[in-house]
């Protein structure tokens, strides 16, 4: 095969990758919908649009670069703090303090990236949880500025682009963060269907080969883990100006922790995995939570086990068909 024929491919797979399936349509096209049709349940999606933010964080690194964290909540949290202190003590403009918490979250995975990119996988597992319970000691004792266990209180946001309020039925909340999460999302498709997301996997799946071809592996990884860094800290500063407040509860392990279910609902290594498995985790939820409040994780321990043995294979094909049912349907529309 001869380099020029070589680029040709690699550049036709980059440019099929760009392409928008119709599948990817209707889901977006539903997610704004249900802003009309399910207007009783706004605080919820709120919610979900926030994880699976949270979640595409996680994936561009797990799913892409192959890091492997148990303390991504500390992004999540940074971002939270940087954009509650903003709104208390600069200004409630929501867009700018969703651009401070961006940049804190980035701050930090940029500062810790040479720690992360050190070692086995094990090893990058201790660091970043390591990192996230530093994290959160620190926003434990400097009461003073976070507020401690108390909680970051007095947090009043403005309008959204000066023209929309947030209320508490969570119409401008949810309308929101899920702007947000659709702007970063296509960011992150962008990314991950260039030549840097080729070389990510490429390192995720043989980093000594990646090397070899000329790939600066530690600069391409902590590239990706800054921007997913950047990704958590935007989740955490909507979560802060969505709620009007930041408790240690953003920076505990369970966030991490709850953060893992819903990349193995959904999948890791292509971007809906966490977006789809936010919503199943949410929901799954908010269902068993109403049914038995005592004993809802026991229930969702349960579903995944069972999940994990076979469900998944049977959810991922069902989705598969629908798309390509969907796909067919469109070439036969054209022709």
């Amino acid at each position: 095969m001869t380099a020029r024929s070589f680029e040709s491919r690699v550049g036709h797979a980059l440019h099929a990758g760009r392409r928008w399936h119709p599948a990817e349509v209707a889901f977006w096209l539903l997610a704004f919908a249900a802003f009309v049709l399910l207007p009783s349940q706004l605080l919820l999606l709120n919610e979900i649009a926030i994880l699976a933010l949270f979640a595409l964080s996680l994936d561009l690194i797990l799913g892409y670069a192959g890091i492997v964290s148990l303390g991504h909540a500390a992004f999540l949290g940074m971002g939270a703090y940087a954009a509650g202190l903003f709104a208390k003590h600069v200004g409630g403009d929501p867009v700018a303090g969703l651009l401070a918490g961006m940049s804190a979250g980035a701050m930090l995975g940029l500062l810790t990236s040479p720690l992360v990119l050190r070692g086995s996988d094990l090893t990058r597992l201790m660091i970043t949880l390591g990192v996230a319970l530093i994290v959160y000691e620190l926003a434990n004792s400097l009461g003073w500025l976070t507020g401690g266990a108390d909680g970051l209180q007095g947090i009043a946001m403005g309008p959204v682009l000066g023209l929309f309020d947030f209320d508490i039925f969570g119409r401008t909340a949810y309308l929101y963060s899920l702007s947000v999460l659709f702007v970063l999302f296509l960011v992150a498709r962008r990314v991950v269907h260039s030549p840097f997301g080729l070389s990510l996997r490429a390192i995720r799946d043989n980093p000594l080969r990646a090397a070899a071809s000329g790939v600066p592996n530690a600069r391409r990884l902590a590239a990706a883990y800054t921007l997913a860094a950047a990704y958590a800290g935007a989740a955490g500063a909507l979560l802060a100006q969505t709620t009007q407040f930041v408790s240690l509860d953003v920076l505990d392990f369970h966030r991490s922790a709850d953060l893992m279910l819903v990349l193995i609902i959904g999948g890791a290594g292509y971007l809906y995995g966490g977006l789809v498995g936010a919503i199943a985790f949410k929901l799954l939820q908010d269902a068993i939570a109403s049914f038995t409040p005592q004993y809802w994780m026991f229930w969702i321990g349960l579903f995944l086990v069972l999940f994990v043995l076979g469900g998944r294979e049977i959810i991922h094909g069902a989705v598969k068909g629908v798309a390509g049912r969907l796909s067919a349907v469109r070439k036969g529309a054209v022709r």
